[in-house]
């Protein structure tokens, strides 16, 4: 249950935030991605060090590395920083509401600590350290 609501304030957080910056728009918003991002925020302030195995394509040359948490989740929150300022120059293209991407992934940071129980983040986090655990890597 406590999961369910944050993740609800996150996307109600995240339609406020596209309709508070475009509010004439006609394009209508559809989609969890608002309320997703709100789960990346709480996971940014939760497990920031936490890796991420990352595919990284250069020309013929393919290769996964391992980045930090904090550094995958700060570059996707600029690229929707950077997407959405035509929005403010008044541009209403549609397709991606980069707004709510941005409220959401805001009001999970805002909200996460509301929402966590103590007990469940400790053994995670040391359920991270431990090899196949499934969560990419380990808090150092």
């Amino acid at each position: 249950m406590r999961f369910a609501l944050f993740y609800i304030i996150s996307g109600l957080a995240a339609a406020f935030a596209q309709m508070t910056v475009t509010p004439n728009s006609t394009v209508p918003m559809v989609g969890a991605s608002g309320a997703v991002s709100g789960v990346l925020g709480g996971y940014l302030l939760l497990y920031p060090q936490v890796r991420i195995h990352t595919f990284v394509f250069l020309g013929f040359f393919a290769t996964t590395i391992q980045l930090p948490a904090y550094v995958m989740l700060g570059y996707w929150i600029v690229l929707q920083i950077l997407g959405g300022l035509p929005s403010l120059a008044g541009a209403d293209r549609g397709g991606v509401a980069f707004f709510a991407h941005i409220g959401g992934f805001v009001a999970g940071l805002v909200f996460v600590k509301v929402f966590e129980t103590r007990e469940h983040l400790e053994r995670r986090k040391a359920g991270f350290g431990v090899r196949g655990s499934g969560f990419g890597g380990h808090v150092p």
